[in-house]
């Protein structure tokens, strides 16, 4: 019994000087820091990643490490999928996000105004949707679904790469096998120039392409780089600006609501300045990603202006029926945007 009570003694004395220390050793743990989690669907290998990686690092630095931000690319919050990125925002899943128009569409009608066909069909009117007013319009649409927008960028536009023949009328188009992403906006597009629109995953799309069960692909010209195309049978890419797309800056709204004024102010300018890096970084990545199509033997057009008015009128009706999805007034909103900021 004497033995029990001395190895409880020794026990007690053992817990009394650990305890201390322990419960000390959790107090910086408590109290560290939480670090916010940032979504993009790609990564840094391309002007979007990069730019969330950027939004990040410029937080923490313009709240002189107040503010921790990771960012999580490959729509790792969305399970990998893109279209599902900003319910991951507006739920929680993510606290910031960086995405795009047409990604979000899907959730958020109003960005769908941003894809129709050929109403931006260039650098400087697609930049004009993503400055104010007409922004501020896009920005109200986001904060009634959930989220808060603090920043937009124009991303540039998407091509259209093909195996057999270059796209420069609406007869091109007719027939064409075309891999295109699960947007039913840009389903709609082909199917309405006539085209066989598909909707593959990478694998499934490689083995059709090899087996010219495909002859076409759709998607930014960054992206046919990174796939190589080349290696597919691709000779030829359009440059036909017939789709853009801007990007999102926009953060969570419990997220938002948590924050002091100081720290939304820190947030918006950092994103303020990084949206204007995008800009230039998305710019110059479509800029060099054809001339890299062209060094791998793919030749590259830009469609003259009756091209693109004929292909303009060929899918009036895809035009139409995403205009009434997105809204007209916001529609004839962004027509005379775009209309200001010339051809």
């Amino acid at each position: 019994m004497q033995t029990v009570r001395i190895l409880a003694w020794c026990w007690l004395a053992v817990v009394a000087t650990i305890a201390p220390a322990f419960a000390q050793a959790q107090v910086p743990a408590a109290n560290a820091p939480r670090e916010w989690k940032l979504s993009t669907a790609v990564g840094p290998a391309f002007a979007l990643g990069k730019a969330g990686a950027r939004w990040a690092a410029l937080i923490g630095e313009k709240s002189a490490g107040r503010l921790a931000v990771k960012a999580h690319p490959g729509a790792t919050l969305a399970h990998r999928d893109p279209a599902r990125e900003f319910s991951a925002l507006r739920d929680g899943a993510a606290d910031l996000a960086i995405g795009s128009t047409l990604a979000w569409s899907g959730a958020v009608a109003e960005l769908g105004v941003v894809g129709l066909p050929w109403l931006a069909p260039g650098g400087p009117q697609l930049a004009a949707l993503a400055a104010e007013p007409f922004a501020g319009q896009l920005g109200a649409a986001l904060e009634r679904a959930g989220v808060v927008a603090v920043a937009f960028a124009p991303l540039g536009h998407r091509a259209l790469a093909t195996v057999a023949k270059a796209v420069r009328e609406p007869a091109d188009v007719a027939g064409l096998r075309v891999r295109v992403p699960a947007v039913p906006a840009i389903l709609d597009l082909y199917a309405t120039l006539g085209a066989l629109p598909q909707s593959l995953g990478f694998a499934a799309a490689q083995a059709a392409f090899k087996s010219g069960a495909l002859d076409g692909q759709d998607g930014p010209a960054a992206s046919f780089v990174a796939a190589r195309l080349e290696a597919s049978g691709f000779r030829h890419v359009v440059d036909w600006q017939a789709v853009g797309e801007i990007a999102v800056f926009a953060v969570n709204r419990a997220v938002w609501n948590a924050w002091s004024d100081a720290e939304r102010a820190f947030v918006r300018e950092a994103a303020t300045a990084t949206a204007g890096e995008l800009a230039v970084l998305a710019r110059d990545e479509a800029a060099q990603a054809l001339a890299d199509l062209r060094q791998r033997g793919l030749a590259t057009t830009r469609l003259t202006a009756e091209g693109h008015a004929a292909l303009a009128a060929a899918s009036r009706a895809a035009y139409d029926r995403w205009a009434g999805a997105a809204g007209v007034e916001l529609v004839r909103a962004a027509e005379a945007a775009v209309q200001a900021a010339g051809r």
